[in-house]
């Protein structure tokens, strides 16, 4: 670890104000407390031009299966509305669509008898959801329709599949979460809340995992849990790991799944101390296990002659996973919300890291 590295996550402790975390200031990264969290590196990280004061927090990505070279990364603003960028890290399109807190695609959405990318997120100044839609041959993005929602003010959101009924998952800093399918009307985006479900305080990050029938919940200061993703199953949450602040600190923030081949897993964002663990999914239904693998975090890369350094990550909010090649990454890669840009004061950005970092980091065959 180089002195800047170990420099950048002391002095990123100092940010902690503007974190949920903000009373309690606490060492980050591999200098966390608890289970040792291993060091990565980014290869890409987004750059907007046009905006000194991006605030960021939640990725996700999307790649043809057909050709993965043929792929873009959507993130959320807060105070402005969506970007679509390449994978290297530039602006494609951008959507002044309001404050966005999460967003999550789902493909092959039929809209006027076409497979659609239907890309939704959280709109926090309407409560709503607002919608967008990409051609998949094009890869251009359009408008498409705000769904208001009977929650207050949608926090979380994520999106789910069960075969053709696609659904969208919005909840609350009262730990409401509801499941709404969505349908294409005559004029836009039509939902109606098929499911219901509480927790006991504010939550935020969650994923669905389609195969499986499975949501992933996280409680900021509680912990991570499961929800049976059938509308006519149990709403009763089953908890996967509470917060321990030796492997998940408080808050639970983004949550996403990788699949490696046979393998599964469940990594969450441990906001509180910036680290991310790991855990290798088994089983089916009630059945289901949770291994934990170990956790990493992101730190400063190294300047080469081809390129400036991606710098660390701290305090992220949202990530995401793609389980497989997209772009220039082979098995696959993960983005992360990164609270401050270095060296950009007052910037938030994305970073992307290549899973085979992780699994090298993690010990992972």
């Amino acid at each position: 670890m180089s002195i800047r590295t170990l420099t950048t996550l002391v002095a990123s402790a100092a940010l902690l104000a503007a974190c949920a975390t903000a009373e309690r200031e606490i060492p980050q990264g591999v200098l966390a407390a608890g289970d040792p969290a291993k060091p990565v590196v980014a290869a890409v990280e987004t750059v907007v031009t046009t905006d000194p004061t991006v605030d960021a927090d939640d990725p996700a990505f999307w790649a043809d299966p057909r050709d993965p070279s043929r792929a873009v990364m959507f993130g959320t603003d807060k105070s402005d509305g969506l970007y679509v960028h390449n994978l290297d890290g530039t602006v494609r399109q951008f959507f002044p669509d309001g404050p966005m807190n999460n967003v999550d695609v789902r493909s092959g959405f039929m809209v006027d008898g076409k497979a659609m990318v239907l890309i939704a997120a959280a709109e926090r100044d309407r409560f709503g959801i607002m919608t967008w839609l990409m051609d998949p041959a094009t890869l251009e993005v359009r408008r498409w329709g705000f769904i208001p929602t009977n929650m207050g003010e949608p926090y979380g959101f994520c999106m789910g599949q069960r075969g053709d009924a696609y659904y969208l998952v919005p909840n609350n800093k009262a730990g409401l979460i509801q499941q709404i399918r969505v349908t294409a009307g005559p004029n836009g985006p039509v939902g109606v809340v098929e499911k219901s479900m509480q927790l006991g305080s504010q939550t935020e990050g969650c994923v669905v995992d389609d195969a499986a029938d499975l949501l992933y919940v996280g409680e900021e200061d509680v912990g991570i849990w499961r929800f049976d993703f059938d509308p006519a199953g149990s709403n009763a949450p089953t908890e996967i790991h509470p917060i321990d602040r030796i492997r998940l600190t408080d808050d639970v923030e983004g949550l996403t799944i990788m699949r490696d081949g046979a393998n599964k897993y469940l990594i969450a964002s441990s906001q509180g101390d910036s680290t991310y663990p790991v855990w290798r999914v088994t089983g089916t239904g009630a059945q289901t296990a949770y291994a934990y693998v170990g956790r990493f975090t992101i730190v400063d890369g190294v300047a080469t002659t081809s390129g400036q350094a991606v710098d660390a990550v701290t305090f992220t909010d949202g990530l995401d996973a793609w389980s497989g090649p997209i772009g220039p990454w082979p098995q696959g890669a993960l983005a992360f919300h990164d609270h401050a840009d270095a060296p950009h004061r007052g910037q938030q950005n994305y970073k992307i890291v290549d899973w085979r970092e992780i699994k090298r980091a993690l010990g992972i065959t």
